[in-house]
């Protein structure tokens, strides 16, 4: 995939590198599924190789039939190359659906240092250029009502508190829906 969406540096941190998920992005994967408080939050366990694997090829099929569209969001390091530091995906894009859905996560390392709100936000503005007008209005945030550190995020990339959702498996706790608009084109 040749697509690049870019978090533009701020007076405090480097700009961001958001891309497709790549095989060689493999083990990366799997050091930052080894956080127990990303795994807390994911449904899908990555913990061996093979799970990896399997991770990456489900993240390429989004890409290929255009459901998912998964970012690794890539930070520059002091080695002069990038390291993982978060996802961030795109869920439910059909054409001509109106609304689609916003998750990410964050590894350990990256976490307290406003990277995903900024890569969330850089996804939301790239999915309404690409799908909308006349397409995408509206982009939901979704997250367990315990997790105020997604609350956070939800409010740095402009998405607005809307309701609580009941409990619904696979989530055992009730929910909070964010939402954020298309702006109007002009």
């Amino acid at each position: 995939m040749s697509i690049i969406v870019r978090a533009p540096a701020t007076g405090s941190a480097p700009e961001l590198l958001l891309r497709p998920w790549q095989d060689d992005d493999r083990d990366e994967l799997l050091a930052a599924y080894q956080d127990p408080v990303l795994r807390r939050w994911t449904q899908v366990p990555v913990t061996t190789p093979a799970q990896a694997r399997h991770w990456l090829s489900q993240a390429q099929r989004g890409w290929q039939d255009g459901s998912r569209l998964s970012f690794a969001v890539r930070e520059p390091d002091a080695d002069g190359g990038d390291r993982l530091v978060a996802n961030v995906v795109l869920k439910r894009v059909l054409p001509g659906r109106p609304d689609a859905e916003v998750g990410y996560w964050t590894a350990a390392p990256a976490r307290g240092r406003g990277i995903a709100g900024r890569a969330v936000d850089a996804v939301s503005r790239w999915a309404f250029a690409r799908y909308g007008p006349g397409g995408l209005t509206r982009l939901d945030l979704l997250h367990q009502i315990d997790n105020t550190a997604s609350c956070r995020v939800a409010e740095k990339a402009r998405f607005r508190f809307v309701e609580v959702l009941p409990a619904q498996p696979p989530f055992p706790r009730d929910g909070h829906r964010h939402v954020r608009l298309a702006e109007p084109a002009g």
